[in-house]
């Protein structure tokens, strides 16, 4: 059976990026792209963890 997935979309503050990144990674988020921000001045993350315990 194929896993199935949830996913995130946050903010990146510049100056506090990688406790955001370290907190949601040890919540069990994958970081899996970040792409410039709607307004192009930020930072969004897009992060994706097992649904459930399908893994």
């Amino acid at each position: 059976m194929a896993t199935k997935w949830e996913y995130a979309t946050i903010p990146l503050l510049i100056h506090n990026t990688k406790a955001i990144l370290d907190q949601w990674g040890s919540d069990g988020w994958e970081l899996v792209q970040v792409v410039p921000g709607p307004d192009g001045t930020g930072l969004v993350a897009y992060l994706k963890r097992p649904n459930g315990g399908d893994a």
